[in-house]
């Protein structure tokens, strides 16, 4: 898996910024209306998964799609993050220290339970 750096992020949101103010969409980009668009992008991102086999490889096609659904969810919710003004890569950081702790290697290596039957 690629890392990616603060410096991608920081670019991005700059470009979003950018592209919703020559646009005037600030305006409907309220915090409810980016969650629910987070929310259909996901439902979106689904519908390539929907009736996939457990093992089935992507088609370079579906990949394309999957790829653009990701980026439809990633950019709305770094919008989202950012009228919140929320540090969304210290909020991710944050929350894997959290599930560290719920989850941690000698219990959960392996195994799906959930933190609580653990």
């Amino acid at each position: 898996m690629a890392p990616v750096s603060n410096n991608s992020i920081k670019e991005v949101s700059e470009m979003l910024l950018k592209f919703r103010e020559e646009r005037d969409w600030a305006q409907f980009h309220s915090p409810k209306n980016l969650a629910i668009s987070i929310s259909l992008e996901a439902a979106e991102l689904l519908e390539h998964f929907q009736w996939q086999k457990e093992n089935e490889k992507l088609t370079f096609k579906e990949k394309h799609e999957v790829s653009e659904e990701l980026a439809d969810i990633f950019n709305y919710l770094i919008m989202l993050a950012g009228d919140l003004e929320i540090d969304i890569i210290e909020s991710a950081k944050k929350k894997i220290k959290e599930n560290g702790k719920k989850y941690p290697v000698e219990k959960s290596k392996g195994s799906m339970k959930k933190y609580r039957d653990l």
